[in-house]
């Protein structure tokens, strides 16, 4: 379907590798059926392995979680010509950019997906944590926790896998996972939310920045519009700014303090990095 590389692998990251792999398999598990899936399948990327997992592994129980940043419309462009009804989870924090809103709908009607499910932070748990909205400026991982990591939980509660767009070259945490993981379900303080475990399906893990660059000129496929102001990597409006010029992919967020991650890809606190 295309002719990028899919099993174009980038070098590590030169810092924080050994971090990187402790913080990845915190939660790391190996089953029977977590072995059997990488042996049918760890050697597929992209396209063949979003086919092997939406129509044969995971029919009906499986979900697309998606940010539509920067990149997104590469992974959404893929599911859509499988199947455009397979589920797409968006985080609406509340926190959002319009433009990344906008984005949505924009990506919506061009693809034709028809299951776009937005899952926001439970008003319970924001009276609790944030009742005046400023916790992103006191405590960004609390923050993170009640308007991603919770509403994630609960949206992904009935299915047995997700497929993300994490790519290896984007934070020394991600430089070292498997295109298919397996992690423990973490729950939501609800008794009995943390039980059984979830695959993780990350079909771009081996794609570099010129790959997502590439495929999004081959299909003509639109831009977030904040990309050409030089937002690289774009997250909630209070924790992302402008990549300064020569600037690295992840640097405009969360500028100024130790965090290149939101959680809900860090299932355990890792030397004090927080979820």
């Amino acid at each position: 379907m295309t002719a990028i590389d899919l099993r174009k692998r980038p070098g590590k990251a030169a810092m924080g590798e050994d971090r990187a792999a402790i913080m990845d398999n915190a939660s790391a598990i190996v089953s029977p059926a977590l072995h059997r899936l990488r042996q049918a399948y760890g050697g597929l990327g992209g396209v063949e392995l979003l086919d092997a997992v939406i129509r044969t592994e995971f029919p009906g129980r499986i979900a697309v979680v998606s940010s539509f940043g920067a990149e997104s419309a590469v992974l959404l462009h893929m599911v859509a010509q499988i199947d455009p009804a397979t589920p797409v989870i968006f985080l609406n924090t509340g926190k959002l950019f319009g433009e990344t809103l906008r984005y949505r709908d924009r990506l919506q009607e061009k693809l034709g997906l028809t299951d776009i499910r937005a899952a926001g932070p439970h008003p319970a748990d924001l009276a609790a944590r944030d009742p005046n909205g400023g916790l992103w400026n006191t405590d960004p991982d609390g923050c993170c926790h009640v308007r991603k990591v919770l509403p994630l939980e609960r949206a992904l509660k009935h299915f047995d896998a997700s497929i993300t767009g994490r790519k290896r070259f984007q934070t020394s945490a991600r430089a070292a996972m498997e295109t298919i993981e397996e992690e423990r379900v973490r729950g939501t303080g609800e008794p009995g939310s943390a039980t059984g475990t979830r695959f993780k399906i990350n079909p771009l893990a081996d794609w570099t920045q010129e790959d997502l660059e590439a495929y999004i000129d081959n299909y003509k496929l639109p831009r977030h519009p904040l990309v050409k102001d030089n937002y690289l990597s774009i997250g909630c409006m209070p924790c992302t700014e402008r990549v300064p010029e020569g600037g690295s992919y992840r640097d405009g967020r969360w500028v100024g303090r130790d965090k290149d991650e939101c959680g809900i890809h860090l299932p355990a606190n890792v030397h004090g990095d927080g979820i």
